[in-house]
C-alpha cells in the first residue's frame, strides 16, 4: 500500500466550490466506508474544515487510487470530475507525508501557525478509527502528524501571536469598525468554530458577547464558560439589531442570514466563517453590511510569522518526514524478511521429512535433537543478514534490498511491487 493525499483548499478553490465539497460531520462515516469500498483504496481519513477538504488514503496503485478518490469526491459533491480536477492537489508517498506534516504544523493554513488544525486533524483521525477505515499505514501517519504539530507549537514561536482564522478575521473587521474593544458582538453557532470565536472575542476585549445556537443547551454551556450571554435562536433578529459585529459559523446547509434578515438588522460587519456560507449570496452587497468570508480572508491574509520561526518548523517537518520514511521503508521489508524465514523453515521441514523416512530407527528424542539443531543453524545463518537488511532498508533507496531478496530467493510476497507506475507529481500546493 502507498500513501495518497487528494484535496482542495482556499489555495485552489473558491468558497462556492468548497461549499459543494464540504462534508458534514454526520456524513463522514458513510463517506469513509464508500472510500474503502473502492477497488484501489484500503484505508481512508477525511479532513473537512472551513477552508479545506482532504482525503488521506492508503492505495494499492497511484492511478487507480486517484481515480477512486476523485470519483467519490465528484459523486458526493455533485461536481463533474473534469471540473473538480482543476481544484484538486495531489500528493503521493513522500509528498503526501510532507503535506500531512505541514498541515498539522499550521504551515499550510490560511493563517500560518494557527493551532486549530491540530484538533481538526485529531477529530478526523478519531472518526476514521471509529469507522475502522484507518489501518497500519494511516494510523502511523496520523499519529506522527499530530506529534509533529505538537512539536512545532512547543519548540518554536510559530503560534506566539495566538493566530487563528478567527484572529485574522477580527483584524479585517477592525479595519472596518476601528477598535473592537467594547463593541457588541453576536456569535451564531456553538460548535468548534463558534467556541473559538467566543474565546478570541473575549481575549480581545470585544463585548458584550452574545451567543445563539439552534441547540440552546450548547449555547448555554459556551456562554457560561466565557461569561457571555446565550440568546434563544428564535430571537436572532433582535440580537442582530443589537450587534455591531457578527461571527457566524454554523453547520447549516442553507443560509442563516438572508438578505431580508440582514437588511432589517442595520449596519453590521459579518464574519462568515461557515462552509457552506451562512450569508445568502444576494445579501453580500447590502448597503451598510460588510461581509467578510473565507474568500476575502484568503486575499487579505495576515503576514507570515517571522521567517526564522517558519524556517524552524520547516526544519522539524523535514526531519520528521525522513524519520517516517525510514520507518516506512523498514516496515515494507518486513513481509519479505518473513517470507524468507518461512521459505527457510519449509526447506528444513522438507529435508527432515526425507531424513526420517530413510532413518526409521531414529527415536523421538533423536528426531527432536536433529530438528532443534537444524532450526538453530538456519536461525543463526539468517539472523545477521536479516538484521542488516532491515537497517539498509530504512535508508534512502532501501527498497532495492527487499527487491533483491525477493529476486534471489524467488519469494512471492503479496503487495511487494507497486501496482502501476507513478508520474512525477506534487499538485498545486
Amino acid at each position: 500500500m502507498n500513501l495518497l493525499s487528494v484535496g482542495a483548499s482556499y489555495r485552489t478553490a473558491d468558497v462556492s466550490t468548497l461549499e459543494r465539497l464540504t462534508i458534514a460531520e454526520d456524513a463522514v462515516p458513510a463517506l469513509l466506508q464508500k472510500l474503502v469500498s473502492q477497488p484501489y483504496v484500503g484505508e481512508a481519513v477525511v479532513l473537512s474544515t472551513c477552508n479545506r477538504v482532504e482525503i488521506y488514503a492508503a492505495v494499492s496503485g497511484f492511478h487507480g487510487g486517484l481515480g477512486d478518490v476523485c470519483n467519490v469526491l465528484s459523486e458526493v459533491s455533485g461536481i463533474p470530475a473534469t471540473e473538480l480536477a482543476g481544484h484538486l492537489y495531489v500528493h503521493y508517498d513522500e509528498a503526501a507525508v510532507q503535506h500531512s506534516f505541514r498541515v498539522s504544523a499550521g504551515l499550510d493554513s490560511m493563517v500560518v501557525g494557527e493551532a486549530q488544525i491540530l484538533g481538526q486533524l485529531r477529530d478526523a483521525y478519531h472518526a476514521a478509527t471509529d469507522a475502522d477505515t484507518a489501518g497500519r499505514l494511516l494510523h502511523e501517519l496520523m499519529q506522527q502528524a499530530l506529534r509533529v504539530g505538537k512539536r512545532a507549537h512547543a519548540e518554536t514561536g510559530i503560534d506566539k501571536a495566538g493566530q487563528s482564522v478567527v484572529t485574522a478575521a477580527l483584524e479585517v473587521a477592525a479595519s472596518k469598525l476601528g477598535d473592537l474593544e467594547g463593541k457588541p458582538a453576536l456569535v451564531i453557532g456553538a460548535g468548534a468554530m463558534g467556541a473559538l470565536s467566543v474565546a478570541t472575542l473575549t481575549r480581545a476585549g470585544v463585548g458584550p458577547v452574545r451567543i445563539t445556537n439552534r441547540s440552546a443547551a450548547r449555547a448555554d454551556r459556551l456562554a457560561e464558560a466565557y461569561g457571555a450571554v446565550a440568546v434563544p435562536f428564535d430571537e436572532l433578529d433582535a440580537a442582530l439589531r443589537d450587534a455591531d459585529l457578527v461571527i457566524t459559523a454554523t453547520a447549516a446547509t442553507e443560509p442563516v442570514l438572508t438578505r431580508a434578515r440582514l437588511a432589517a438588522a442595520g449596519p453590521l460587519v459579518v464574519l462568515d466563517l461557515a462552509v457552506p456560507r451562512d450569508v445568502a449570496h444576494d445579501a453580500i452587497d447590502l448597503p451598510g453590511v460588510t461581509v467578510i468570508d473565507i474568500d476575502s480572508l484568503a486575499t487579505s491574509r495576515r503576514e507570515l510569522p517571522a521567517a526564522a520561526e517558519t524556517a524552524a518548523v520547516e526544519q522539524i517537518v523535514t526531519g520528521e518526514v525522513e524519520h517516517f520514511l525510514g520507518w516506512l521503508r523498514g516496515a515494507d521489508i518486513a513481509p519479505t524478511v518473513a517470507a524468507l524465514r518461512t521459505r527457510a523453515e519449509d526447506v528444513v521441514a522438507a529435508e527432515l521429512r526425507k531424513l526420517y523416512s530413510r532413518r526409521s530407527e531414529f527415536t523421538e528424542e533423536q528426531r527432536a535433537d536433529v530438528s532443534r539443531t537444524l532450526h538453530r543453524v538456519v536461525q543463526q545463518l539468517l539472523h545477521s543478514p536479516t538484521v542488516r537488511v532491515r537497517q539498509l532498508a530504512a535508508e534512502p533507496g532501501g527498497d532495492q534490498y527487499a527487491a533483491l531478496l525477493r529476486e534471489l530467493f524467488d519469494l512471492d510476497v503479496p503487495h511487494a511491487t507497486q501496482a502501476d507506475a507513478v508520474p512525477e507529481i506534487g499538485g498545486k500546493a
